[in-house]
């Protein structure tokens, strides 16, 4: 929900949180959950053009929003961030987000449940073991693991054959994690002449 409030018409995500909040109160209890909150609510810089605007314009009725609301209010407030690093000071003030939770990434066995919930539909070969898979991937995220899964079965289909085998999680494995990896890497300034 966190950057479908940015809007490219001045005002539009301001309106849009005051209006996604007394709908809130309204059908109360309720819970607001915003995914991507850095999206809205990232650190406020020196404004350039006027998308930042719009997005500070946005972060400045969350905030007026939020401050008007009481921890024993019907409606919760709920915010998930992968970068909770660029968050805005004013965001984590005490009595705005009373409650910080690092969700880390997957242990061994959470790794080993994720693989198995993601193949419980696949045809394997015997060969698959979801924990060999799970020791394999250390620091993965969830959302990696399920990459690897379909990767994998991409490439039984594509093999023509109907059961998935270890090697073709292998195959995915190095496929889908090092291309994340790829991805993270700085581009030379000589690539732009």
């Amino acid at each position: 929900m966190g950057s479908e409030l940015v809007q490219k018409y001045i005002g539009e995500g301001a309106r849009l949180v005051r209006e996604l909040f007394e709908l809130a109160k309204e059908k109360a209890p309720s819970i607001i959950f915003i995914d991507e909150l850095d999206s809205v609510g990232a650190k406020r810089l020196d404004v350039s053009t006027s998308g930042d605007r719009e997005v500070q314009r946005t972060l400045m009725q969350l905030l007026a929003e939020l401050d008007g609301f009481s921890p024993l209010s019907e409606v919760k407030i709920i915010g998930a961030t992968n970068r909770p690093d660029i968050l805005d000071d004013a965001l984590l003030r005490p009595g705005r987000f009373d409650r910080i939770i690092d969700i880390g990434l997957p242990d061994i066995d959470g790794r080993t449940e994720i693989f198995r919930i993601h193949t419980s539909r696949m045809n394997l070969d015997d060969t698959v073991v979801p924990r060999k898979m799970a020791e394999l991937t250390e620091g993965a995220s969830g959302a990696e693991i399920k990459s690897i899964c379909t990767e994998a079965g991409m490439l039984a289909i594509r093999d023509n054959r109907d059961t998935v085998t270890m090697n073709d999680f292998l195959d995915a494995k190095i496929k889908v994690l090092e291309a994340g990896r790829n991805k993270m890497k700085p581009v030379p300034a000589l690539m732009f002449g």
